[in-house]
């Protein structure tokens, strides 16, 4: 099994990286149809309400879908879940394509187009980062995060300024018909390419007896059972609560507040892209400290000051507005990889869907609340409140999460024990699983 283990630990990459690039170019494509469509709602409606609510339906499916997406993916084929869900997100765009196309389209039909993305796009995030873990040897794990990170960010610095040329250069169907090659792109190689199953998941496919319901209430437990992963859920919620909204309204902020343009609005996501592929170049570079969970308190602290500058910005300092949203981009993954690096290592590879989902549930489940009040509010007192608000939030997070010691400790006390071989991919030791074991990734936002 050890010579088993190290012929897999070579083999990871070609497969591994054939799936993620056919993913990136399928994620910029993604972030080109979020550009146009949070664009045409603005320059339609020019409502503060209308982003808030378009927002606030792309994460209802995240609070009440993927907590179920999570068993189902521990219980399903990875792969397929993966080819389904691009698959029903490509049709739902081409039928929005037509709408467009046809001059027929209402803002509630964009409204459903992105709950289907999300909804479906829950169920594929949550395959692809189960599966990492099974492919990837544990010790480049948190340099695939990094790579992750960092290649976020450079969609960002691409999809923002490209989106607003192809939207002069193209109708809106026409961007969406991009998406549509894009996901082509991501789908084609999983027909080629197995993905690992855990262990639980290639015994519910020989005849397992737990329900859907009972694998969801293991997966909370386990994650109960885990006092540094809850206090990380309490955090991220109140901090979703009033800094997610904030980011939201941008559009609003460089409409109303700086009297911008599209190219404005891109000059603020590229400048938030770059600073993503310089935090995820440090943190590859860097590591972190030795306490992860340490590095990921130093991103909050860094996120909300830079929030609270932004808020406090005035009208004539865009520039000034663009280098505090590259300081955003560069703590988010000193944020988030050193999280996800922690749950990768240390969650038992049957739970990681549930327990991913969960965490992501948590996080944003106070975010619809933070949306609904948010527009309105915005809409009355300007979005610089928002930023305020939910900069000295963040802030204040990140600081108390030093001093809180299920926090600092969270990867000592851990729901499960460390693992038998670090540096091997981990496969599930079933024969079957372990003959040809190839996992894909995508890159990831907290968002």
């Amino acid at each position: 099994m050890a010579v088993a283990n190290e012929n897999s630990a070579q083999k990871w990459a070609l497969p591994f990286f054939t799936i993620w690039s056919g993913q990136t170019f399928s994620l910029l494509g993604s972030q080109l149809v979020q550009f146009a469509l949070i664009w045409w709602l603005t320059r339609t409606t020019g409502s503060a309400t209308v982003l808030a609510t378009a927002s606030l339906i792309g994460l209802l499916p995240q609070v009440f879908i993927m907590p179920l997406a999570g068993a189902l993916v521990d219980r399903w084929s990875r792969r397929v879940t993966m080819i389904l869900a691009d698959s029903l997100i490509a049709l739902a765009t081409v039928a929005l394509a037509v709408m467009f196309w046809s001059g027929e389209v209402q803002v509630w039909q964009v409204y459903l187009l992105m709950f289907i993305r999300s909804a479906a796009g829950g169920f594929h995030w949550s395959a692809m980062q189960a599966s990492t873990s099974l492919m990837v040897p544990q010790r480049h794990l948190s340099r695939i995060q990094g790579l992750n990170q960092t290649t976020n960010g450079g969609l960002n610095i691409i999809s923002a300024p490209l989106g607003a040329l192809l939207l002069e250069l193209l109708p809106i169907q026409g961007v969406l018909a991009i998406d549509v090659g894009t996901a082509l792109l991501a789908i084609t190689p999983l027909f080629f390419f197995h993905v690992p199953q855990p262990r639980r998941a290639a015994d519910d496919e020989a005849g397992g007896d737990t329900s859907v319901w009972q694998d969801f209430k293991a997966g909370f437990k386990y994650a109960a059972g885990w006092p540094g992963l809850v206090m990380i859920g309490v955090m991220a919620t109140m901090i979703n609560l009033l800094l997610t909204p904030a980011f939201s309204l941008l559009p609003i902020l460089v409409i109303k507040h700086f009297n911008g343009q599209a190219f404005h609005l891109a000059w603020l996501e590229s400048g938030l892209g770059i600073g993503i592929v310089v935090g995820g170049l440090l943190l590859s570079a860097w590591g972190g400290f030795k306490r992860r969970i340490l590095t990921s308190m130093l991103g909050l602290l860094l996120i909300g000051g830079s929030a609270l500058a932004i808020g406090l910005a005035p009208a004539s300092a865009f520039t000034f507005t663009v280098g505090a949203i590259f300081i955003t981009g560069l703590a988010t993954p000193l944020t988030n990889g050193p999280i996800f690096a922690v749950l990768q290592s240390v969650v038992e590879p049957g739970m990681q869907g549930r327990v991913f989902t969960l965490l992501v549930s948590a996080a944003t489940a106070m975010t619809p609340l933070g949306l609904v009040i948010a527009g309105p509010v915005a809409d009355t007192f300007g979005v610089q409140s928002w930023f305020i608000l939910g900069g000295l939030m963040t802030a204040g997070m990140g600081l108390a999460g030093c001093f809180i010691p299920a926090v600092v400790n969270i990867e000592n006390n851990h729901a499960s024990g460390p693992l038998d071989e670090p540096d091997a991919p981990r496969l599930d030791k079933h024969p079957a699983a372990a003959v040809q074991a190839t996992a894909a990734s995508q890159p990831t936002e907290t968002e």
